[in-house]
């Protein structure tokens, strides 16, 4: 199979595609001809320094991409609930941007007729990891909730995710560009920077219940002004200061239960998933450069078949 890997860390030019042995399935796995896999700051922090969370290592030549959609096209023994030829979506880490991917049925679920292969191929990492952090800091019906770096990849999904679980106002901290995309969800847009608490109490009176962080320590610090309860203020980045200020910490957990409500909302209505650029697999090392300006709304997309 085609793969997008690398064997040395550095800039996105260390990636290449390569010939690699087709993956098999084994008993409780399916083998999934990929058709789009997601492109996160997670893969360039991966490839760049060699950071992975506990538990994941690193074997060159690496392969990078953690969400992908596809068709089932082996199943190996003892699977059930799925055949050769459903399509479906899931997560396999540092396995995506590949032609085949093998994964145990526990990280699949089926791909609605309707989705189109991009959508499912970017849902569930950001997606889930929104879902996590908010169901974590209890966001709910009347909640004014305040979410840093709205307009990326989980910021988009956590924007959504709070109007749908009935937050009354979301307001979204970006830069100036992205404010007119944040009201096209429905969000409050705010611009970051110095006087940020100010603008963030001129627009809730009220106070802001909830504060989610997915940007860094100046939102995190500006988080804890704005929140009296610090248990409903969270991070998924700003780890060390997080301890530092005795707020939540958060890492994605990932399950079907929760992929599945993800995509129940999307077949509702009810979550928008816009993508950005989308690169064919020969295109990787533009598909990184693409994330790591960090300035675009939404999601990077690999289109490998």
């Amino acid at each position: 199979m085609r793969a997008a890997v690398f064997s040395s860390y550095g800039p996105p030019e260390v990636l290449q595609v390569m010939e690699l042995d087709d993956p098999q399935a084994g008993a409780g796995q399916v083998r999934v001809r990929v058709k789009a896999a997601g492109v996160q700051p997670f893969d360039c922090a991966v490839r760049n320094s060699g950071w992975t969370p506990p538990g994941l290592e690193i074997t060159f030549p690496q392969i990078l991409g953690n969400e992908f959609s596809g068709i089932i096209d082996q199943v190996g023994e003892g699977v059930t609930g799925f055949s050769l030829g459903d399509e479906v979506l899931g997560w396999a880490l540092m396995a995506c941007y590949a032609e085949y991917v093998v994964v145990s049925v526990d990280q699949i679920v089926q791909k609605p007729q309707k989705m189109s292969w991009e959508h499912a191929g970017v849902i569930t990492a950001s997606g889930q990891t929104a879902h996590t952090a908010l169901r974590e800091l209890s966001v709910g019906k009347g909640d004014t909730v305040l979410i840093h770096a709205a307009a990326g990849g989980v910021g988009t999904f956590a924007v959504q995710l709070a109007q749908a679980w009935g937050a009354a106002t979301v307001i979204g901290t970006a830069s100036d560009r992205n404010h007119d995309y944040l009201r096209s969800l429905g969000a409050v847009p705010v611009t970051y920077g110095e006087g940020l608490v100010d603008r963030v109490r001129s627009i809730s009176t009220r106070g802001v219940d909830v504060a989610f962080d997915a940007a860094g320590v100046d939102a995190l610090e500006a988080s804890v002004k704005l929140v009296n309860n610090m248990e409903r203020i969270g991070t998924i980045v700003a780890f060390d200061l997080a301890e530092e200020l005795g707020v939540r910490p958060i890492r994605s957990e990932r399950s079907t239960d929760r992929l599945s409500e993800l995509v129940s909302l999307y077949v509702q209505g009810k979550l928008n998933i816009h993508t950005r650029n989308i690169f064919p697999l020969d295109e990787v090392v533009s598909a990184h450069h693409e994330v790591e300006t960090g300035h675009g709304c939404g999601k990077v997309v690999l289109k490998i078949d």
